[in-house]
């Protein structure tokens, strides 16, 4: 955006730390789980964490968070990294918390031996009943007066494989009374059998996110370390820890994620559709994941432009999608090539054109680009395909298209004048037959003739077909999550709508999957990755129009 914004508040805080001198550095990291892909949720923590180094110098690493060896995979790591370099950014240091579980195991020994962990043997839900509730105070657990030798043997035995799996857990102890329920002795380790995708076998015990995180965080000196509103009453474990461990004093600072109407941006519901099989993976073009945007045919910069827009705040609140649905608009607006396609065609006979002839004419490719995006050759003959609703057989009032004996302008061709159609036996039209005017070609007009109307088309003996997918809505509810019963009831059957045999002008033949493309009077399309030569599918990224906002009316 060009205009001058004011700064958000994590900008001032950070702005006040470099001018008082607190840091000389700024350092920041974004630190994914790998067990899923990255949503359009992500995208506004990746330009944040990523825009504030850009903007006042210092770095961002990119630490992936991997406690849980059971949920990750290296195909998620390399997913990740991907949808960052995609969205426009790099960082300075790929890391992972797994490169730390020594340092992380060294101190819990240094909690145990200042006699602030105890190791207990009260199963999840004892643990979870000894908690207490937010109005009334926890209770002890039986193990919590361990001894310190006692508790490092049993700590150092965890560690050598000596137990199964939820047999023992360590805790930090802190304070059962805590009016903030995460201070009443969280588990800090547990013990789990299962191989990690990086340190394989090693390790049978884990740390915590909320033990692991602010020590990392510690250990790479993040000076500001940001993340969602939900973990505001994690903050204060956060600090208990890297006080009682003395180490670099990193600071929490929390924004409001990103909600968006007509979507869930919850990893767990997002995983339950790809293994049900409701979509067709992590990239399917409905999804809000980045991969599944990026097939679609949105660019970085759409989104980059998205989060920009939408800003950084510290209240809850939903985003309209068509806010994101418009900041691809303007992008593409400016930067895809017009082409024709028809998707669903009618013949057009133009009766005192020569049959046989071919005359190339000349389209514009981008009107709105600064360079106007250059012109390409298309292929004109006396027969075209035309839109079915491009042809009423009793015209409405102010109907500018084809009727009989009224006048369009076909692009960048000339103005016919519709005589006559034809139908089957059902009563549809199957042809319809024009007269052109010879001196009306476009850019050479003498005729003198004024239409209102312009149609596209594409020659029938020069047309390649295609299979086109049209998007819609993932779920028809503005805000799934909020709705009674099961999310996945809400799923919108009309999403994704498939014509088999589109015609599209020669020219996309050659499309390539890096390109966006606008087919005229229909909206936005790129090319996607299931086309072969043979058999081009395309994409439907987004309409002309907010077709929603008009529908809501």
């Amino acid at each position: 955006m060009s205009e001058e914004r004011s700064l958000n508040f994590i900008e001032e805080i950070i702005e006040n730390d470099l001018n008082s001198g607190k840091y000389k550095t700024l350092v920041t990291r974004f630190p994914p789980e790998p067990n899923g892909y990255l949503h359009i949720g992500h995208a506004k923590a990746i330009c944040l964490n990523f825009g504030l180094t850009q903007k006042y110098g210092g770095y961002t690493n990119l630490r992936f968070d991997d406690t849980n060896p059971v949920t990750e995979k290296t195909e998620y790591v390399d997913s990740q990294q991907e949808d960052i370099k995609w969205l426009g950014f790099e960082w300075k240091h790929e890391l992972y918390t797994s490169d730390y579980f020594d340092t992380l195991y060294d101190f819990a020994v240094k909690l145990i031996e200042k006699g602030l962990a105890y190791v207990d043997n009260s199963t999840a839900d004892e643990i979870a009943a000894q908690k207490g509730t937010p109005t009334e105070p926890g209770t002890d657990s039986p193990y919590r007066s361990r001894s310190k030798e006692e508790n490092l043997d049993l700590f150092g035995r965890m560690k050598a494989g000596e137990f199964g799996d939820g047999a023992f857990t360590l805790r930090a102890k802190i304070d059962m009374a805590s009016p903030n329920m995460l201070m009443r002795d969280p588990i800090i380790y547990r013990i789990k059998h299962a191989e990690h995708h990086r340190t394989g076998n090693k390790w049978c015990i884990y740390p915590m996110y909320d033990f692991a995180h602010g020590q990392s965080d510690s250990i790479e000196e993040i000076t500001h370390s940001i993340c969602t509103l939900e973990y505001v009453s994690h903050r204060e474990l956060y600090d208990w820890f890297i006080a009682e461990l003395d180490i670099f004093p990193s600071r929490q600072y929390e924004f409001a994620r990103l909600n968006l109407t007509y979507t869930v941006m919850s990893k767990r519901k997002l995983l339950q559709l790809v293994n049900e099989g409701m979509v067709d993976g992590w990239n399917d073009p409905r999804m809000p994941t980045i991969s599944g945007l990026r097939r679609r045919g949105y660019t970085p910069e759409s989104i980059r432009e998205f989060c920009e827009r939408i800003g950084v705040a510290k209240r809850e609140n939903l985003i309209e999608l068509s806010l994101l649905e418009f900041c691809i608009r303007e992008h593409l607006n400016k930067t895809a090539n017009r082409v024709m396609a028809v998707l669903d065609p009618i013949k057009l006979i133009i009766t005192n054109y020569p049959e046989g002839k071919t005359e190339t004419l000349i389209g514009e490719n981008n009107p709105e680009a600064e360079d106007k995006g250059g012109t390409r050759e298309i292929p004109f003959s006396n027969e075209l395909w035309i839109e079915r609703e491009d042809f009423m057989e009793e015209p409405a009032k102010k109907w500018f298209r084809l009727a009989p004996g009224t006048m369009v302008r076909l692009k960048n061709a000339y103005i016919v004048k519709c005589e006559d159609f034809k139908k089957d036996a059902e009563g549809n039209v199957t042809e319809i037959h024009c007269t052109y005017i010879p001196e009306s070609k476009s850019g050479e007009d003498t005729s003198e003739i004024h239409v209102k109307g312009t149609i596209h088309w594409v020659s029938t003996a020069h047309a390649k077909t295609a299979e086109i997918r049209v998007y819609d809505r993932l779920f028809s509810v503005e805000s799934p999550d909020s709705e009674e019963g099961d999310f996945k009831d809400y799923l919108n059957p009309e999403s994704m709508k498939v014509i088999k045999n589109a015609y599209i002008e020669p020219y996309l033949a050659d499309a390539d999957l890096d390109s966006r493309y606008q087919f005229i009077r229909k909206g936005y399309y790129c090319l996607d990755r299931d086309s072969t030569a043979d058999h081009l599918v395309f994409n439907q990224t987004v309409g002309l129009k907010d077709a929603w906002a008009k529908a809501k009316k």
